[in-house]
């Protein structure tokens, strides 16, 4: 017969209490996981008001290895593209890949501006030398500077003309290249057209087109936009139209 009293304050087995039915402990199973902390998961999701997390600021917000998200950097700065929106011309001539500004097309090559420009000469060269002849003719030095002459001042107009219209001469139409508005891409100002056709005409009647050669050399080393004098002077730059 049990000797055990209900009314005992001590339990049953004389006074011990039983430890069989305590939960077990880490150091009884160490191979059991770690109970979870008292605040939740460290994975549990944050409420979407949570904007610390949002911005990168709160606890298990985005941090990097540059201290916040790299689209928040400056350009120059850890920003994911670097300075240019197209990364850079990919063949290293320092012209970015995509136009001088955004939505503006390559770049026009050298082979097709120095086309361009003979196809211009040959057309006012021919033009100026036919109207002189019937009055000079070419047996004497005098008809010769009198076609020179007549070429510089057509070619002046000519050039300017066309520019101020469309930013093609027919030379530039012929090889798909077109003059635009270093700043925008619109077609040169008046004011502009005509500044660019007077650098690169006037300087050559005094130097008797040496200056032809000093300025394409100048625009073959210039970065990032192949910006010969006259298109510095008068802020333009050419253009593919393909």
């Amino acid at each position: 017969m049990s000797s055990y009293d209900p009314s005992s304050a001590d339990p049953e087995g004389g006074g011990k209490p039983s430890f069989e039915k305590q939960p077990p402990t880490p150091a009884d199973n160490p191979s059991a996981p770690p109970p979870p902390p008292a605040n939740g998961s460290p994975y549990d999701p944050q409420a979407p008001h949570d904007s610390t997390r949002a911005n990168g600021t709160g606890p298990g917000g985005y941090q990097g290895s540059y201290g916040g998200s790299p689209y928040d950097q400056p350009p120059g700065q850890g920003a994911p593209y670097g300075q240019q929106p197209y990364g850079g011309d990919p063949y290293g001539s320092g012209a970015p890949a995509g136009g001088p500004t955004a939505g503006m097309p390559p770049l026009g090559t050298w082979p097709s501006r120095i086309l361009a420009r003979v196809i211009d000469y040959v057309i006012i060269q021919v033009i100026a030398f036919v109207l002189v002849l019937p009055f000079t003719g070419f047996g004497n030095r005098d008809g010769w500077t009198g076609g020179v002459w007549l070429f510089y001042v057509m070619y002046l107009i000519y050039e300017g003309v066309m520019l101020s219209r469309d930013g093609q001469t027919v030379g530039k139409k012929v090889m798909n290249v077109r003059v635009a508005t270093l700043a925008d891409g619109s077609r040169p100002s008046t004011s502009a057209a005509w500044t660019r056709a007077a650098v690169y005409t006037l300087p050559a009647v005094l130097c008797c087109g040496l200056w032809w050669l000093v300025n394409g050399l100048f625009g073959v080393f210039d970065k990032p936009y192949r910006q010969c004098i006259h298109d510095k002077a008068a802020k333009t730059v050419v253009v593919s139209t393909n």
